[in-house]
């Protein structure tokens, strides 16, 4: 069996989308289990796909991501097909929101989320756009679909009738690397270098308005009001509609509070979750929510908002909060840092919890969807 895996969030950089496709496709490799593989891109790389990932066959469209979601798009309005660019490939993985339309070959599309459908106002006008009008067709048109959790299941058959026949999920895992940190020294370092030697909250992932940054640093104003002599410290690059996260900051007075790390190493995230006080996610809606799941993996204790899909992933291992309650997030924030045993039991949990979720788990899973496509007719066209 020929799979080609697109893995165009990769070479782009694409946070969550790129380590979903990396660590899915590393270990679907790795089980060596007689299947060809081959890497698709669009583009020109604006990172290497690194080892053993750079050593696939590849395949690759030059035109920017612009042209690539037109050209897309055209096809499915004419009824025209992209088999020749893929000739040899008896399924095409669509890791990101994407697929070409195929005759042919078929094809497995992964659902992460309905953020555009649901948040709109949250979203950049044309993927809004692209995604509204072609996600219908993309769900109808693939052979099988995987959904990362089943809030984003359930998302896709409420939105748009998908049968839920047509769905597995499969989560997603976390990275073996990130393990709790055991040096003393490398935390006092991670402290010293990220947060000026000061008690900190973390919080890890792209900023954009529906990850709610911006109800952290009201929780963080609150508890110094109090007397809490605790940072924020965000690690992550800007995503899309960004300023209004950093006006907010200004407007409340807490720019010398904040800390923007922008990308940090994965060597140094357990680290950084050894020596926050809390990891602190209060995003609006998570088609799987991975920082939480790494925080916890990590010995970090979570406050995570109870919306979408954070309270599968999380299970009893964090406080869960109305993410748009600052107070609330205060108030779980002052519960974490002033009861030890709590902070025992929920690190005991976040083990616990994490163990679940693993990179290869979710590879044997997928390739148990390829096979069952590829021994089934095409699907409709």
């Amino acid at each position: 069996m020929n799979i080609t895996l697109d893995l165009s969030p990769v070479v782009h950089r694409k946070a969550g989308l790129a380590t979903y496709a990396r660590h899915l496709a590393e270990q679907l490799l790795a089980l060596a289990a007689g299947e060809a593989y081959r890497a698709f891109h669009y583009g020109v790389p604006a990172a290497p796909l690194g080892a053993p990932l750079a050593n696939l066959p590849r395949v690759a469209v030059p035109w920017g991501a612009r042209r690539w979601r037109l050209t897309v798009a055209a096809q499915y309005a004419v009824g025209a097909t992209m088999d020749h660019r893929f000739a040899g490939a008896d399924i095409f993985h669509a890791t990101e929101h994407l697929l070409p339309a195929f005759h042919a070959v078929r094809s497995v599309f992964t659902f992460h989320d309905a953020i555009y459908a649901l948040f709109p106002e949250h979203h950049l006008p044309l993927n809004r756009a692209f995604l509204g009008l072609l996600m219908p067709r993309f769900l109808r048109r693939a052979d099988a679909i995987i959904a990362v959790s089943e809030c984003s299941k359930r998302d896709a058959i409420r939105l748009y009738g998908v049968p839920p026949e047509k769905i597995t999920v499969i989560y997603e895992g976390v990275n073996p690397a990130l393990k709790p940190a055991t040096d003393p020294d490398s935390v006092a370092a991670a402290r010293a270098r990220y947060a000026h030697n000061a008690p900190f909250l973390f919080y890890l992932g792209t900023i954009e308005p529906r990850k709610n940054i911006s109800a952290i640093v009201d929780a963080l104003k609150i508890l110094r009001a109090h007397g809490a002599p605790h940072r924020l410290v965000i690690a992550g690059r800007k995503g899309w509609l960004y300023q209004a996260t950093f006006d907010h900051i200004a407007q409340t007075g807490m720019r010398d509070a904040v800390d923007f790390l922008d990308y940090v190493p994965d060597a140094d995230l357990p680290a950084l979750f050894a020596a926050c006080d809390a990891f602190v996610f209060p995003s609006l809606y998570e088609g799987f929510g991975l920082p939480p799941l790494e925080a916890l993996a990590c010995g970090a204790p979570v406050v995570c908002a109870n919306t979408a899909s954070l309270p599968e992933v999380t299970g009893d291992a964090a406080l869960l909060i109305d993410p748009h309650d600052a107070g609330a997030i205060a108030a779980a924030v002052t519960r974490i840092t002033q009861d030890a045993p709590l902070r025992a039991e929920l690190r005991a949990r976040g083990f616990v919890q994490a163990a679940k979720f693993s990179w290869a788990r979710a590879a044997r899973e997928t390739l148990a969807v390829y096979r069952r496509v590829a021994n089934q007719p095409a699907g409709a066209r």
